[in-house]
């Protein structure tokens, strides 16, 4: 393949399948800058592993997983951690006020941010309206493993919810 093929072939694959990128860069991201730094440094391992990709497993699949990967290592490096809203300031609310969209969609990443790493990637593939099989083979557990952890996540951003 010519160099130019496989430029082609790779920027039609992040318009293709970008919002995927920039949705987990997103959610391991504490402000504007860390997600530039992170959405770069997974599309240069994109980049870089481009050749490998044996087609094993669905383009999509295998971008998730190096995004995913990518964003785990680079939080792992960052020695301290971001001053984030906590989620009391997030969530004290009264009922009776109505949150917006974005409002709730904000507090709700504050409360993924708190998963551990495998729970974030479990959560963000289901939100994605990733099948309990797909889920099972990014994630590397059997199917019913997923279904049981989902349900333990479910209830847990929920109890955190409501500790706020």
């Amino acid at each position: 393949m010519s160099g130019f093929d496989k430029e082609k072939e790779f920027e039609n694959a992040i318009v293709e399948y970008g919002g995927i990128i920039t949705k987990i860069c997103y959610y391991f991201s504490s402000d504007t800058d860390e997600f530039k730094d992170l959405r770069q440094e997974v599309l240069y391992n994109i980049w870089k592993g481009w050749d490998k990709f044996r087609n094993d497993s669905k383009l999509s699949t295998w971008i998730y997983r190096v995004s995913f990967n990518t964003c785990v290592s680079y939080n792992r490096k960052e020695i301290k951690r971001k001053n984030t809203l906590s989620i009391d300031d997030v969530l004290d609310i009264p009922e009776e006020t109505e949150l917006s969209k974005l409002e709730k969609y904000n507090a709700m990443h504050k409360l993924i941010q708190q998963l551990v790493y495998e729970e974030r990637a479990i959560i963000l593939l289901w939100l994605d309206e990733k099948p309990y099989e797909e889920i099972a083979e990014l994630m590397g557990l059997p199917r019913n493993t997923v279904a049981v952890k989902l349900k333990r996540i479910k209830e847990k951003l929920v109890k955190m919810s409501k500790e706020g």
